[in-house]
């Protein structure tokens, strides 16, 4: 009988698929080694359990013992796998920015996560960097992974990732490009194919794909660490705000970055073109991979590597309100209409003339908005925003017991919804923060700076 003793022994080996629709401009054959046939579901699998094993080994991680470690979901993922199978409890470390399947999977299969925020400097004691290192130094018997800088990372890709890629491909490969986080798999698989190709009288050039608010560009192309470069991004699992000792910047040949909304964008195409129902950094790598065309010929065979799968972000790239609510969604904004759509079965929060202040101020935090129209029993006759309230609180005090008409301000223009959005936009002004749209049948919407701002 042909069986696997457990979970762990069905790491690997994952196929080629050949890219189709996506790629049809490109020159050469496009082969994409997908991850997603791991049993956690992502290619951090591979390095989860060689780590452990490493651990296990030199006697690092004990029996009984926890394993700690910061992780964007699928790491945590494949060491809790082995940790079910080996007998370890599992904290992982999470910053907030990830996306909640990725923590409510990890809970479901029995470890505990810690979230962190996102936008803070990777020394602040906040960062999930920081706090998984100083559990790593607390919690009794428990051994601190550290992807980043541990070396069974790169190890696991070099013995089996680059291996497989080299004789799927009968070493005829001759691009490999892949997403670059930890390190771990673009070293691994590079050193390896590199090292390969050598031998039989070949190349193989290496790609990472970067985001913007990374420092891997920057740094590969100047040798400068320049902090400029870090600011919040969207897209998950690639890209850094340091320099993991895991990144092999010579194995590298060049760097090429990619958009958030590109990322997500080409995401969701992966899955409606290719029938690849994939993660985040996957819609990264093929946008990169269309960005590096001038690099490619038609006897080219390049493997692009995808992480990991598009179940962990159901409610992020593959939700269209969520898609919208960052601009990604790529829409024709022509008028009015088209401009509150996405909002249209939403009342419209209003203020009326004999209300107290408070009551607005109540209302505006309660629906987190920073301005609305007033109206009284013929219609909309003032508007209140934030500015207002704020000069007003400076001259007097006492003004949340005050009725809104005593300092209210202009009403905001009315426009139909046939309106064309560069019409729409001559009405805003420093003084006119906003328009309302009659949608007819007695229902109004509004439209701000920042709807506007939305639809270009």
């Amino acid at each position: 009988m042909n069986y696997a003793e457990n979970i762990l022994e069905t790491i690997g080996n994952t196929p080629l698929v050949k890219l189709n629709v996506l790629t049809k401009e490109l020159p050469c054959l496009v082969l994409s080694k997908y991850e997603t046939f791991n049993p956690g579901n992502s290619v951090k699998d591979r390095m989860a359990l060689q780590m452990i094993e490493d651990a296990e080994a030199d006697g690092r991680l004990k029996p009984g013992g926890t394993i700690i470690e910061g992780t964007s979901g699928n790491t945590g993922m494949g060491l809790a796998l082995a940790a079910i199978v080996k007998g370890y409890k599992c904290i992982f470390v999470m910053a907030d920015k990830q996306s909640q399947e990725k923590i409510d999977i990890l809970r479901a299969v029995g470890a505990e996560v810690v979230v962190c925020p996102t936008n803070v400097d990777s020394t602040d004691p906040r960062s999930y960097y920081s706090v998984s290192k100083r559990l790593g130094e607390e919690i009794p018997n428990s051994w601190y992974v550290n992807q980043y800088d541990n070396p069974s990372n790169c190890k696991a890709h070099f013995l089996s990732t680059g291996p497989e890629i080299w004789e799927q491909t009968e070493g005829k490969v001759t691009h490999f490009v892949v997403g670059v986080g930890t390190g771990g798999t673009i070293s691994g698989v590079g050193s390896y194919l590199k090292m390969k190709a050598k031998e039989a009288g070949t190349t193989v050039k290496v790609w990472g794909i970067d985001t913007y608010g990374s420092v891997f560009k920057k740094y590969h192309e100047t040798g400068v660490f320049d902090e400029n470069e870090i600011y919040p991004y969207i897209t998950e699992g690639i890209g850094e705000d340091i320099l993991p000792l895991n990144v092999n910047f010579g194995v590298i040949d060049g760097f090429t970055k990619v958009t958030d909304k590109d990322a997500a964008i080409y995401t969701q195409r992966l899955a409606k073109e290719e029938g690849m129902f994939l993660g985040n950094s996957a819609g990264a790598a093929v946008k990169g991979l269309l960005q590096l065309k001038e690099h490619f010929t038609k006897d080219d065979v390049v493997v692009v590597l995808f992480h990991d799968h598009g179940s962990r972000y159901v409610g992020k790239m593959f939700n269209n309100d969520w898609m919208r609510d960052r601009g990604f969604v790529e829409e024709d904004f022509k008028t009015a209409a088209d401009l509150v759509k996405s909002n249209s079965d939403r009342s419209l929060v209003f203020a009326q003339t004999e209300e107290l202040v408070s009551h607005a101020i109540e209302r505006m935090k309660s629906f987190k908005i920073s301005q609305m129209p007033v109206k009284d029993v013929n219609g909309f006759v003032g508007s209140l925003d934030e500015s207002i309230l704020l000069h007003h609180f400076i001259t007097d005090k006492n003004i949340a017991d005050k009725s809104i008409k005593e300092i209210m301000g202009k009403p905001y223009p009315m426009v139909i919804k046939s309106t064309k959005l560069e019409d729409i936009s001559k009405l805003m002004t420093k003084e006119n923060d906003a328009v309302l749209v009659d949608l007819e049948n007695g229902y109004h919407h509004i439209i701000t700076k920042h709807d506007i701002i939305g639809g270009i």
